[in-house]
């Protein structure tokens, strides 16, 4: 059965709404993955998420592979039984964390050694192995372990890296086939390369060369200035197979989703709407709103009049503003479960657009505001 359908596209654009089907559930794309690193979206319930729209949520293997532990996880059946989520799941590999939170980390062409920067206990993960975890999680979309380099980065190492993702890349898909019979679920190959566009090509040839079920753009948003982020979308997302799924990894701000959307991508994640929430900034049809300031000490309308999510509707200004000056924990639930909701009813708006031949106009309309 085909995994991937694409059901519209944007006229002007690369923009393109699509269907991706998994055990849990099938996902309209382009779609905006809520980050729940450790099992659990910061300061929002499972039912609020769904309530909000949420398809699809990310957990991450580095940070559950070191509390709670497989065991733990294997015990209560899998991770969505853990966690109370029975929609679509992915777990990123978590190397990325491994390379920008692990302590004392050594990597070579077998795997990575590192001390969990919980408790310094080492650790080896090979490919093999965090395929293995991910397989006992019963994640429906799994990611393979690859090598994320921060930016800048010399071409030289760049190389290496990418090379050693390809390879990780293999390994992982035969790993993958020795479970295939014992389970339904997909897996992504990685495109690294840094900045480096020759890089990037190379490295976008051979992981299709591979056929994995979707595709992912990852080693961006490390540090590198905008403008070259969206110039490697593009050039990624152009190498890329037209039926498969398209997923920019760790992006970003609404205007970076519509930006890359335009580009032809169609699965995003980010922990950027709970992080701000927790800070008491807010995203609104206007741009972005500081509730926590003195202007709205007597601002008794919503953070957006044009929202319908739980707290736009039930909450002002001048009250979440309140909540941050004393320090109560609702008013950070309340901005967080709002930019959920944003971020969600955005990529709502942009299917919705797309499928109406006017992303331009939405992405006019949404750019001006931001």
């Amino acid at each position: 059965m085909k995994k991937f359908k694409i059901i519209s596209k944007d006229k002007d654009t690369q923009a393109r709404c699509g269907i991706l089907t998994t055990v849990h559930g099938e996902i309209q794309t382009p779609c905006f993955m809520p980050v729940g690193t450790q099992g659990t979206v910061k300061a929002i319930s499972p039912k609020e998420l769904e309530d909000c729209g949420a398809q699809i949520i990310l957990s991450n293997t580095y940070h559950l592979l070191l509390r709670p532990g497989i065991e733990v996880i294997k015990k209560a059946g899998g991770l969505h039984s853990f966690i109370s989520w029975q929609r679509p799941l992915l777990t990123d590999s978590g190397g990325y964390q491994i390379f920008s939170l692990a302590l004392l980390r050594k990597v070579n062409d077998e795997g990575v050694e590192f001390q969990s920067h919980i408790d310094g206990s080492k650790h080896f993960l090979t490919p093999e192995e965090v395929i293995k975890i991910q397989n006992t999680f019963g994640s429906d979309i799994m990611m393979p372990l690859d090598e994320c380099v921060h930016y800048p980065c010399s071409k030289d190492y760049a190389e290496v890296a990418m090379k050693r993702t390809l390879n990780w890349a293999r390994r992982s898909k035969t790993a993958y086939r020795k479970n295939l019979a014992t389970n339904h679920q997909l897996i992504f190959g990685i495109v690294q390369g840094s900045t480096y566009k020759d890089l990037r090509k190379e490295c976008a040839k051979e992981i299709v060369d591979l056929d994995f079920d979707g595709y992912a753009i990852g080693g961006v948003s490390v540090g590198e200035p905008k403008e070259l982020r969206y110039d490697i979308t593009y050039l990624v997302a152009q190498n890329l197979p037209e039926d498969k799924p398209r997923y920019l990894m760790g992006v970003g701000l609404p205007q970076d989703l519509i930006l890359a959307v335009e580009a032809g991508i169609d699965m995003f994640d980010c922990v950027v709407p709970t992080r701000y929430g927790r800070n008491g900034t807010a995203f609104t049809r206007e741009g972005k709103l500081v509730v926590r300031n003195s202007p709205f000490i007597n601002d008794f309308s919503s953070l957006d009049p044009d929202c319908n999510c739980y707290t736009c509707k039930n909450f002002t200004r001048a009250y979440l503003r309140h909540l941050f000056n004393s320090e109560e924990i609702l008013g950070l639930r309340l901005v967080s479960l709002h930019n959920v909701y944003f971020f969600l009813e955005l990529m709502c708006k942009i299917r919705k657009a797309i499928s109406e031949n006017r992303f331009l106009q939405l992405k006019r309309e949404f750019l001006r505001c931001a």
